[in-house]
């Protein structure tokens, strides 16, 4: 990768559906020299997808939550690991180290749905013995990409 890949990263990251000629432009190079650089970074992987970034708010999803959770046994995590992405209000699930073993970001309607989720869909998997709910009051950025 060099910096005209990397600018064409950044033209993508604002807008996945920029064309090659306006991508070409910003960047200032041919609109077959930007296809081919495409091309070759969605072949690499490091355009893993393209996607949108969609509102919570316009969807009534305005509860942000971060859940910290910890796995009894470790016979426990692959039933946790294959059960959580099951869940399409589960935005995020990264394994961590301290004292949890995995923090959760959630997308929910209101603390009902989050008192719902953690009762009858977190806290019935199988090898989960404690959580810790953390509630954004505000989010000042949220980026997709880094």
């Amino acid at each position: 990768m060099d910096k005209i890949d990397e600018a064409i990263l950044e033209v993508l990251k604002e807008n996945g559906r920029a064309s090659a000629s306006e991508i070409s432009r910003r960047v200032k190079l041919s609109v077959p020299a930007v296809a081919e650089r495409i091309r070759k970074l969605e072949q690499s992987e490091v355009i893993r997808q393209y996607t949108v970034k969609i509102n919570r708010d316009k969807i009534e999803k305005r509860l942000l939550a971060f859940i910290f959770v910890n796995i009894d046994k470790t016979e426990n995590i692959e039933l946790f690991r294959k059960a959580i992405i099951q869940y399409k209000d589960v935005l995020e699930c990264h394994h961590v180290a301290g004292n949890y073993d995995y923090l959760l970001k959630v997308a929910l309607e209101d603390t009902r749905a989050l008192e719902l989720f953690l009762s009858k869909k977190l806290k019935k998997i199988p090898g989960v013995s404690g959580s810790n709910t953390v509630i954004a009051l505000g989010t000042l950025k949220e980026e997709i990409n880094f």
